[in-house]
């Protein structure tokens, strides 16, 4: 089975054996897969399969920290005793979700929140994995480079390059020597994951550190013009995101993908924190001015923005200059109508009759 509209965004183990993969066109994986059966998305069918799904975690743990609308951490000390130990609360987990919900999942079980996360990915699909205590390296030691987290293909090609494969060919390099290969802050977290070290406790309802919304076009030419078309519905989404969450943030981000599946990101932080829309879109399109070269010379087939230094927006003084005052008032209007009446309600004249992609379901903030 695939799920997507022209874009792949999920795909069944059996379709992922012969190649599928997630943001990959339809087309090309209906050759890879003839046989397979594609269905259109329902995100507001995950969105409360999501909030089943974290109604069964809550109830088994009061710490909860929640990665996205189908993964989190539960940190389970506190029920030992009413509970018992973390293998069988992992496996009544697992059990009230099935019944409750009527879903599958996978539960890893560690001592350190990275590790839970690799055994939760090793026992896939339908699986539960624990690590036992005084285990970990011997478990983590083994297997490849790719499950250590932020390890991706161009980390990954790196270190194959120099003939590493292994976490434990990585643990057993000096931090210095990784800091020299990957960078300060890779080579430091890579060299601290290798042998389990990740004191981070699990963050019950932990405001986000960004907020953002990418959008795949397609492998088809893009003009500059396309791509700001759908840079300015990625600002809306965004930017109300932001003003319903109350935050506001200084530093707005602009990633691409371009044709040979290359990636290339430019920021701008501001001088005061803001969730208006124009701000933000002025400052996306000034970014992507200076990335227009690198879009022009390799194709583009993905964009995506994201806003970072956030702040609590109630309790940030409104200090902008007079002119900015009318669009603020423009953007709370919208945001009435929108809530009122659906997003699809009031849309920017640019963005009629044009697709606005596919709005990816989140974790309230």
């Amino acid at each position: 089975m695939i799920v997507g509209n022209w874009v792949v965004l999920a795909a069944s183990y059996e379709a992922k054996a012969r190649g599928v993969r997630t943001a990959m066109g339809v087309a090309r994986a209906r050759r890879l897969c003839p046989n397979a059966v594609v269905v259109e998305p329902r995100m507001s069918a995950y969105v409360e399969a999501s909030k089943a799904v974290f109604e069964v975690f809550e109830d088994t743990s009061p710490l909860v920290e929640g990665l996205s609308i189908d993964e989190a951490f539960l940190d389970v000390r506190g029920v030992r005793r009413l509970s018992g130990s973390p293998a069988e609360v992992a496996a009544r987990l697992r059990a009230e979700v099935r019944e409750r919900v009527g879903l599958p999942i996978t539960v890893g079980v560690a001592r350190t929140k990275f590790l839970a996360k690799v055994a939760s990915r090793v026992a896939k699909p339908d699986g539960l994995l624990i690590v036992p205590p005084g285990r970990e390296l011997a478990f983590l030691h083994p297997l490849p480079v790719e499950r250590l987290w932020g390890v991706g293909r161009v980390t990954a090609g790196k270190l194959h390059r120099l003939g590493i494969r292994t976490v434990g060919e990585v643990a057993a390099l000096a931090e210095p020597t990784l800091v020299s290969l990957l960078g300060r802050a890779s080579g430091r977290q890579l060299h601290a994951l290798a042998h389990n070290r990740d004191p981070r406790p699990v963050q019950a309802r932990r405001r986000r550190r960004s907020i953002g919304a990418q959008r795949a076009l397609g492998r088809s030419p893009k003009t500059l013009e396309d791509v700001d078309t759908a840079l300015v519905g990625l600002v809306d989404r965004v930017t109300r995101r932001m003003r319903a969450a109350g935050r506001v943030g200084r530093t707005v981000v602009l990633r691409l993908r371009f044709d040979d599946f290359s990636r290339a990101t430019r920021s701008h932080t501001l001088h005061r924190a803001t969730a208006n829309t124009q701000v933000i879109l002025d400052v996306v399109r000034e970014l992507l001015a200076v990335a227009a070269p690198l879009i022009e010379r390799r194709g583009i087939t993905l964009v995506g923005i994201a806003v970072g230094n956030l702040e609590d927006g109630r309790a940030v003084q409104l200090t902008l200059p007079l002119e900015r005052h009318s669009t603020d008032a423009l953007d709370a209007a919208l945001d009435e109508v929108w809530l009122r009446f659906g997003s699809g309600a009031v849309t920017r004249a640019v963005l009629l009759r044009r697709s606005s992609g596919i709005a990816m379901p989140v974790l309230p903030d």
